[in-house]
């Protein structure tokens, strides 16, 4: 039951802001404006897997966390591991596969 609760906590917590897109339609856009809207996304999202990749790398730096936890920070939006060691011991041990002695060892950083 406590899992629920910090999961639902935590799924309100770190929702991702996402901007609003007022779409167009079909009409208004030509070929070549269809063809460069997809070419912008995908790039986007390119930089996007590889500044994850750098911060997940990042935070493997750390001492006691491996990958399977650098990715769970990751995901439960930390995005430095000054925000990691900094962190209350609540918000670290909320993160999926975060416990007591990780905790410890990342104080011990601080």
């Amino acid at each position: 039951m406590i899992t629920k609760i910090l999961s639902k906590l935590k799924s309100i917590l770190f929702k991702s802001k996402t901007s609003t897109v007022i779409p167009l339609s079909k009409k208004s856009l030509s070929k070549t404006n269809k063809k460069s809207i997809k070419s912008n996304n995908s790039s986007k999202s390119k930089i996007k897997k590889d500044d994850s990749k750098k911060i997940i790398e990042a935070f493997k730096a750390i001492p006691g966390v491996g990958a399977k936890s650098a990715e769970a920070f990751y995901k439960a939006g930390f995005k430095t591991t000054k925000s990691i060691t900094s962190a209350k011991d609540e918000d670290l041990l909320a993160v999926p596969g975060v416990g007591i002695n990780l905790v410890k060892k990342l104080k011990k950083i601080k």
